[in-house]
């Protein structure tokens, strides 16, 4: 079926266009689950969504997609033209949310390779079923039933015109990009944009869903349309999609003029058609505004550059999608041109006594300008909001606390903060289980428990994101049960996760931190969300992976807050070089706490051999890193060396180096695989001089054994 044709590019398109119409579908759902009823624009922006993936599915004969789409816009058909009253609000939201896991769903399969080969008949069943019931309801209420919505793709969106004295009539032309791809689909949506407004349109080729040939007839010659309607030029441009075309040519006919293109689209029947008294042409061009017909234009100025409407019609933003895959290879790329600078600015030719380097510094300065532009430029492109990621919570919100019986609302805030899109996709599962605990575990079973402690019935999460200081904060935080330290105290203590150490020798944040744990879980039984003792663990590796770490806040009867705190990139960090011996270690800028010289008097010799630093009253575990990783020719006495204090979720640790070398940015590259993981590093860069300079993972060194020092 679908494999019959050379749809690549289509389906890409397809994919696309389809998940940004299921996310607006979704946004608009969600933010109306707890009215009573949708307003006539939800409706009709709805009835628009499930209408175009319909178009778009059909072409490319999914018809398991097509069958399901076209049946729920049969709802909001009806929906739509009777406005009956008394819609079950509730169950239409699950309607339209399983229409959409199910779209979601083979939407995935296709971009796994797969086929899309999902049972659509027992949803097709019960939307027929509360189709029926919403007919019934309409009769009952003394409606006129519309006219069915039948599934038919006819040849043209032909209508009697019957033009009155307001009537206009235009002949519009788009030619689109040569790299446009689905034209045939863009071609349909303009004709399917202004359908709402024609009293008569034609348009040619009439073949666009029926006949995929039809966008390379489209690209080559042309995309033409004849429109009788009420509303004047600005209102007809406005409704057409120019984001992808090169040119689009508007003129207004006469009624003559506009009898005679009909023959030209295939209507020679046109004379039987009531055009009413026809004015002489001479009359018609008297009362015409300028400009003249042809005026309105869409033009590229220059290649890049964004198109604009004549007759001073605002610019628009020229928007174009990207591959994914080009956008990393391109930041690879700059990542190489950053070592590539290094190497450049650092070479030891450089250093030969007596060299005149005015004019190379002025170059160099110039490069390294240029260089940090490109680079803001380029993570500014891969920066994407957390608007969706923020919506499938909403998504799980409304589901979970349905099926828990609970009533929550969820609150977001800063859903427009931007975020590396590889941390986005290293985040959305973490924090997917951090709001179902909340309405899990934090939120209480019975509304009387809430108001009891003088709260309102309905439970509240918040979700909150925040850039501050290079990092972004993303907090889920709720007004429920928070959390109890003996509690966690006795279940840690029960399963053996920790010391046989009193409450008291705890602080507060490392009792909290005991629900990382794994293994650990505060619920009796197991349940489809929680109980298994697996899941808070799984979010604290997967944060630790991206250099982030998990903040916990909790206040018993009050409610908790947790806080994802992670950077904004991945790609390109700030560093401090340091040497340890005859290798070089890279240590983030932000891990560091301070840099301190100390004597042998502040060392702690533990008889199991661990070592630990006094500092101002304060005892911090202790790590040589020569001893550590075998490295020769290092310092052993620590006067001779420098301490740095790092930090790590509120933890710290003291390394001793043998000296500080730099300051630069540090490009990221991953450990090879074929190199054994070693605990405590993170990955690898190379350094000006060409050298290999392995970076130190703080949260590693601070396990030792399994355990948190």
């Amino acid at each position: 079926m679908a494999e019959e044709f050379n749809t690549e590019s289509m389906l890409d398109m397809f994919l696309y266009e389809s998940g940004q119409l299921l996310e607006k579908l979704e946004g608009i759902i969600l933010e109306k689950q707890d009215a009573d009823c949708f307003d006539d624009s939800d409706i009709n922006e709805i009835f628009r969504v499930m209408h175009t993936i319909k178009g778009s599915s059909g072409v490319l004969m999914y018809e398991n997609i097509t069958k399901v789409t076209h049946k729920l816009e049969d709802v909001f058909y009806y929906l739509r033209e009777s406005h009956p009253d008394d819609v079950p609000h509730t169950e239409l939201v699950e309607k339209v949310l399983a229409v959409s896991d199910f779209v979601t769903g083979e939407l995935d399969k296709l971009k796994s390779g797969d086929t899309p080969d999902g049972d659509e008949h027992q949803l097709v069943e019960d939307l027929d079923e509360f189709l029926g019931r919403l007919k019934g309801e309409i009769s009952k209420q003394g409606i006129q039933m519309p006219q069915a919505n039948k599934h038919e793709e006819p040849k043209q969106f032909y209508i009697t015109p019957v033009a009155g004295d307001d009537s206009h009539f235009y002949r519009i032309s788009i030619h689109y990009r040569s790299d446009t791809q689905m034209s045939n689909i863009r071609a349909y949506s303009a004709t399917y944009a202004l359908k709402e407004i024609a009293e008569d349109l034609l348009y040619t080729p009439d073949d666009i869903l029926s006949n995929e040939a039809s966008g390379d007839v489209i690209l080559a010659e042309g995309f033409h349309m004849l429109l009788q309607t009420k509303s004047n030029k600005e209102e007809v441009i406005g409704l057409i999609d120019s984001s992808e075309a090169e040119e689009i040519n508007f003129d207004e006919l006469t009624k003559m003029e506009y009898g005679k293109a009909l023959g030209e689209f295939g209507r020679e029947d046109a004379v039987t058609i009531d055009l009413g008294d026809e004015k002489k042409p001479e009359e018609k061009e008297k009362k015409k505004d300028k400009p003249a017909p042809g005026d309105y234009v869409v033009k590229t100025k220059e290649a890049g550059k964004g198109k604009t409407l004549a007759k001073n019609q605002p610019k628009q933003q020229s928007i174009i999608s990207v591959n994914v895959e080009k956008m990393d290879a391109l930041m690879d790329l700059i990542g190489e041109l950053v070592i590539a600078e290094a190497v450049v600015l650092q070479n030891p030719d450089l250093k030969v006594p007596g060299l005149e380097l005015s004019n190379f510094q002025k170059a160099s300065g110039q490069l390294a300008k240029i260089t940090t532009e490109l680079q803001e430029v380029i993570m500014s492109m891969r920066m994407m909001p957390l608007t969706t990621v923020f919506q499938k919570m909403k998504r799980i919100v409304f589901d979970v606390s349905r099926k828990l019986d609970k009533d929550i609302e969820l609150e977001v805030i800063g859903e427009n903060t931007e975020v590396d899109k590889n941390i986005i996709e290293h985040i959305t599962d973490p924090l997917m289980h951090l709001v179902r605990n909340s309405v899990d575990h934090g939120i209480e079973e019975n509304a009387e428990d809430r108001t009891s402690l003088g709260k309102p019935a309905k439970g509240k999460i918040t979700l909150e994101a925040k850039n501050e200081g290079g990092k972004v904060y993303i907090s889920v935080k709720d007004d429920g049960k928070g959390l109890n330290k003996e509690k966690l105290y006795q279940k840690a203590m029960d399963k053996g996760l920790i010391d046989n150490k009193l409450i008291s020798e705890f602080t507060d944040k490392e009792i909290f931190r005991f629900i990382t744990l794994p293994g650990f879980s505060t619920k009796e039984e197991v349940t489809e969300y929680s109980g298994r003792g697996v899941g808070m663990d799984v979010v604290v590796k997967n944060i630790q992976s991206i250099g982030g770490r998990l903040d916990i806040e909790s206040v018993e009867f009050e409610g908790s807050e947790m806080t994802l705190i992670i950077p904004l990139t991945l790609a390109i960090i700030n560093g401090i070089v340091v040497q340890v011996g005859n290798s070089p270690f890279v240590i983030e800028t932000a891990s560091i706490k301070e840099f301190v010289r100390v004597d042998e008097d502040s060392l702690i010799h533990e008889p199991s051999g661990e070592e630990y630093i006094v500092l101002r009253g304060e005892c911090y575990p202790f790590i040589r890193l020569n001893e550590r990783y075998d490295l020769p020719d290092s310092i052993n006495k620590i006067e001779e060396g420098i301490v740095v204090v790092l930090e790590h979720e509120g933890s710290q640790v003291c390394v001793l180096i043998d000296k500080l070398l730099q300051e630069q940015e540090i490009v990221v590259k991953p450990i090879p695989p074929y190199v054994k993981k070693v605990k405590g590093l993170s990955g690898c860069t190379q350094l000006g001089d060409g050298s290999i300079a392995l970076i130190l993972d703080i949260a590693g060194l601070l396990i030792q054994d399994g355990e948190r020092r």
